[in-house]
């Protein structure tokens, strides 16, 4: 079943955050903030990982770079779009209506939770490629996987940050369903490389939200995001040439 994936997903973050939220009061500040130093290196590494493994191969026994100027290129573009769209201001934004629709108003930490929480869960490679793969094949197994890590990370969220944490359910539904519906559509004019630099370009900027959460705020990721239409065009640019 095509979507089943993002289905299982949501309900991950749901009940992580659940439980995040029942254990919050049960929490020392002090923990909450070594857990959240914690959670925040883990991303580090999950988004180095991510991006070195699309840049780095081995031939012949040498190590070898590729994509380095398409990284380059799609932070960059991708950024000064972002800043002039002010991404980062409309995702405040609609934390603010959510948080009013949901009557927490007292609640301080809950647009900070729903956007940092949303950025990290809907940013990435697995998300992409795994929802790709559903979309392609009916293979949700990746999203599978991501939902057990998604599931840690908004439970310890949820913990620090409230139930801001718990509507990131909604942006990861509607980001990674549109994916999926999108690939059903035209999967069959993706190929690989543009998948990969995708993947890799997702996973520099998942380096930069673990930066973020262990300590402080550093980049702006919101308005980065655009750096993924980059690689669209690059890809556009070379299907033409």
């Amino acid at each position: 079943m095509r979507g089943l994936g993002t289905i299982i997903n949501t309900a991950a973050v749901i009940l992580g955050s659940g439980i995040g939220l029942f254990l919050k009061n049960g929490m020392k500040q002090k923990m909450q903030n070594i857990l959240m130093q914690a959670c925040g290196v883990a991303v580090i590494f999950i988004g180095v990982s991510g991006t070195l493994q699309g840049m780095i191969t081995v031939q012949n026994g040498k190590i070898q770079t590729s994509g380095t100027m398409l990284l380059i290129f799609s932070l960059v573009i991708g950024s000064f779009i972002g800043q002039i769209l002010d991404i980062e201001k409309w995702l405040d934004s609609l934390g603010e209506k959510i948080k009013k629709a949901a009557r927490v108003k007292e609640d301080n930490q809950f647009v900070e939770g729903f956007v940092n929480t949303s950025l990290i869960i809907c940013v990435g490679a697995m998300a992409i490629v795994g929802s790709i793969q559903d979309g392609l094949n009916g293979d949700p197994s990746m999203l599978i996987a991501k939902s057990i890590l998604d599931f840690v990370i908004v439970l310890v969220f949820a913990s620090t940050n409230g139930l801001g944490v718990m509507f990131s359910a909604l942006p990861i539904f509607v980001y990674q369903g549109s994916i999926t519906f999108l690939t059903v559509l035209i999967g069959p004019f993706l190929g690989n490389e543009l998948i990969q630099n995708l993947s890799f370009v997702g996973a520099a900027l998942i380096f930069c939200v673990g930066v973020n959460i262990a300590f402080g705020k550093k980049f702006n990721v919101g308005n980065m995001l655009p750096a993924f239409l980059i690689p669209v065009a690059y890809n556009l640019i070379l299907n033409f040439m």
